[in-house]
C-alpha cells in the first residue's frame, strides 16, 4: 500500500474524529444542534463562512476552469465580496430578525415575513432539490479525488462509503460545532497546500508565476483574455451578477444556520469586512490552472489537473498533504449541506409537531439525503447533473422575496411573490432543458429572475388595484347624517 493511500484514508479518518470533538455538550433541542445555540464567536464564524465558499469546486474545479477558459475563471473572483458587501449591511437586520423570531432555514424566514406556510414549503422544497445535487457534487468529488491518485476506481468507492459514514454520524453527534471544528482544519491544511502549490508548480515548470505567464502570452495569448465562445464578455457579467445576487440575499439555503449562529451581528458585520480579503486564495489554484496550459495536452481532464501536477512536482508524502486537503473540502461543505437540507425538511416540509418529533425527521433526513447522494453518486454519478446546473439560477430565483422580506412594512403579499417565483423558476427550466442557446451567453437565472420581477410587480399591481375595488366607499356627509 502506498504512502499516499495511507495518508488519503487516514486523512478522511481524521476528519471524522475532529467532527465528533467538535461536540460540548448533548443538544437539548434543534437550534442547539442546527445553529450552534446562536453563540459562535468571530473565529468559528469566520471559519464556518469560508467552509461554505472553498468546496471541491473551489479546490479543483477553479484549476480546472482556468485550464478550459483562461481567464474567465476569474469570473468567481469578485463575486462573492460584492455579495458580502451587500450582508455587511443586512447582516444587524438579519441576525435581529432571526433572534427575535427563533429562525434556524431560509423557509423559516420567508414563512413570518409573508405570513406564508405555502411559501415557507414551497421555498424549502426548492432548496432541498436543488442542493441536493451539490451534496452529491461533494461526495462524487471525494470519490475522484481518490481514484485520481490511486489510479483504482474500487478506492474511489470505498473512500466515498467511508467518508459519508463519518459525515453522518459526526454531523448526527455534534451538529453545527462539528462542521465548525472541521472546518478550521480544512481552511488551515487548504491554505498551506496552495501555497506550497502556487510556488512550487509554476517554479518547476517554468521558473515562476511572471515566466509562467510571459509564455503564455507567447503561445496562449488567448488565454489571458476574454474572447468570443461559451465564456466570453456575457458570460462573464451575467454569471458574476447572478452568483452576486445569490450571495448577497442570501439565496443557498446551507447559507442560513450559519449566520443564525453568531452570537451578534458585531460578528457578522466583522467578518463581513475582512472576507473578502480572504477570497483572493482563489487566485491560487487558478494560477496552477494556467501552468496546466503550458504542461498538460488540451483536452485533458479538467478536474484532475491539480493532482496530476502535485504529483509530478511534488514527493509522495506532500502529494498526500494536497489530497488530504482536497478530500476535506469534499466533506466539510458536505457535512454543512446535510444541516442545512434536514433542517429544511423538519421544520418546513415535515411540519410535525413537538420538538422530539421533529428533531427525530431532522436526523432521519441527515442519513437519507447522505445515504441516496451516495448510492446515486456510485451508481447513478450522472443521474442529478441536470439539477446542479439549476442550483445557482434555481435558488437565485429566492432573490426578490428576501429582499423584500427585509422591510419593515412589505410591499407585496405573498401570491405576487409566489407567482414571480413560479415563473423564474419555470424560465429556468425551460431555458436549461428545452431551449439551450436562446439567450445566447446570457446566465438563464438572470433571464428567469427579469422574468420573476416583471410578473412579481404585475401581481402586486393586480393585487392593489382588486383590494382598492373590494374596499368599501367611503360615506358622504350626507349618508353620516342620515345614519346618525
Amino acid at each position: 500500500m502506498t504512502t499516499i493511500v495511507v495518508m488519503t484514508f487516514t486523512g478522511i479518518v481524521l476528519i471524522g474524529v475532529l467532527g465528533f470533538v467538535g461536540r460540548r455538550k448533548p443538544a437539548a433541542d434543534l437550534a442547539e444542534w442546527a445553529v450552534g445555540g446562536r453563540n459562535f464567536g468571530a473565529v468559528s464564524m469566520w471559519f464556518l463562512q469560508a467552509g461554505e465558499v472553498f468546496t471541491t469546486f473551489t479546490f479543483l474545479g477553479m484549476a480546472g476552469l482556468a485550464f478550459s477558459g483562461g481567464v474567465a475563471a476569474l469570473y468567481a473572483l469578485p463575486y462573492v465580496p460584492i455579495g458580502y458587501m451587500v450582508l455587511f449591511f443586512l447582516a444587524r437586520r438579519l441576525w435581529s430578525l432571526g433572534k427575535e423570531r427563533g429562525y434556524l432555514t431560509q423557509g423559516d424566514y420567508l414563512e413570518d415575513r409573508y405570513d406564508s406556510k405555502l411559501l415557507g414549503t414551497v421555498a424549502a422544497v426548492l432548496g432541498v432539490v436543488f442542493v441536493l445535487p451539490y451534496l452529491q457534487l461533494q461526495i462524487t468529488g471525494l470519490g475522484l479525488i481518490v481514484q485520481l491518485v490511486t489510479g483504482d476506481s474500487a478506492s474511489g468507492t470505498l473512500s466515498m462509503i467511508i467518508g459519508c459514514v463519518l459525515v453522518v454520524a459526526f454531523v448526527l453527534w455534534a451538529g453545527l460545532h462539528g462542521v465548525a471544528m472541521t472546518s478550521y482544519f480544512k481552511d488551515v491544511v487548504m491554505l498551506v497546500v496552495l501555497a506550497v502549490l502556487l510556488v512550487a508548480v509554476p517554479a518547476h515548470f517554468t521558473g515562476g508565476v511572471t515566466a509562467m505567464f510571459h509564455r503564455i502570452d507567447k503561445l496562449h495569448p488567448e488565454m489571458l483574455t476574454i474572447h468570443a465562445g461559451p465564456a466570453d464578455h456575457v458570460w462573464f457579467t451575467t454569471s458574476m451578477l447572478v452568483s452576486a445576487i445569490g450571495v448577497g440575499l442570501m439565496c443557498l439555503p446551507h447559507a442560513w444556520p450559519a449566520v443564525m449562529s453568531a452570537r451578534d451581528p458585531k460578528v457578522l458585520r466583522r467578518n463581513y469586512t475582512w472576507m473578502p480579503l480572504y477570497e483572493l486564495c482563489l487566485l491560487m489554484p487558478i494560477i496552477v490552472g494556467f501552468a496546466a496550459v503550458l504542461v498538460l495536452k488540451p483536452g485533458s481532464s479538467a478536474n484532475g489537473i491539480l493532482l496530476t501536477l502535485s504529483k509530478q512536482v511534488l514527493p509522495e508524502w506532500a502529494t498526500g498533504l494536497v489530497v488530504i486537503a482536497a478530500i476535506a473540502t469534499a466533506m466539510v461543505p458536505a457535512a454543512g449541506i446535510l444541516i442545512g437540507i434536514s433542517s429544511l425538511v423538519a421544520r418546513n416540509i415535515a411540519r410535525v409537531k413537538g420538538e422530539r418529533t421533529q428533531f427525530w425527521i431532522n436526523h432521519g433526513t441527515v442519513v437519507a439525503a447522505c445515504g441516496l447522494s451516495l448510492l446515486l453518486a456510485i451508481f447513478r454519478p450522472d443521474l442529478l447533473a441536470n439539477l446542479l446546473l439549476l442550483t445557482y439560477s434555481g435558488t437565485v430565483q429566492l432573490a426578490p422575496a428576501i429582499a423584500l422580506g427585509f422591510l419593515a412594512r412589505r410591499p407585496v403579499g405573498k401570491v405576487p411573490v409566489l407567482a414571480g417565483l413560479f415563473t423564474g423558476e419555470l424560465v429556468v427550466i425551460w431555458l436549461t432543458f428545452w431551449e439551450k442557446g436562446l439567450t445566447g451567453n446570457v446566465n438563464v437565472g438572470l433571464v428567469g429572475l427579469g422574468a420573476n420581477l416583471v410578473v412579481l410587480a404585475l401581481a402586486a399591481l393586480a393585487e392593489r388595484l382588486l383590494a382598492r375595488g373590494t374596499a368599501p366607499e367611503p360615506e358622504t356627509d350626507e349618508q353620516v347624517a342620515v345614519t346618525a
